[in-house]
């Protein structure tokens, strides 16, 4: 029996093998861990930016994981207004780096 996907690939169309929901899930565990949610949730303004406005603020730029990584871990001022990110050196490189890979892949909706 063909599932659908097989059919598709068969057919020569490209079919995601992102699933949303499992990604936004992954930040918001990651974002639990590492007590971003002090500041920040997915879908909801706190004190910084909810990650949806940071999604649609870089939507369509490229290369910026290294640098949100990086900011992350340094914080940050001056690109939300007068609110200041404090540095987060607790974060691993690695988390910091799919944290910035998940926010910039997040649906800015």
């Amino acid at each position: 029996m063909r599932t659908w996907l097989s059919v598709l690939v068969f057919a020569g169309l490209v079919w995601p093998a992102h699933n949303a929901h499992a990604d936004v899930a992954q930040l918001n565990t990651l974002l639990q861990r590492n007590n971003c949610v002090a500041c920040h949730l997915i879908d909801k303004r706190k004190y910084g930016p909810h990650m949806r406005e940071v999604a649609a603020r870089y939507a369509g730029k490229t290369g910026l994981v290294d640098q949100m990584a990086r900011k992350i871990k340094n914080g940050g001022s001056g690109v939300w207004g007068e609110d200041v990110m404090p540095p987060q050196p607790h974060v691993t490189d690695d988390n910091a780096r799919l944290m910035a890979q998940l926010i910039l892949s997040l649906d800015s909706r």
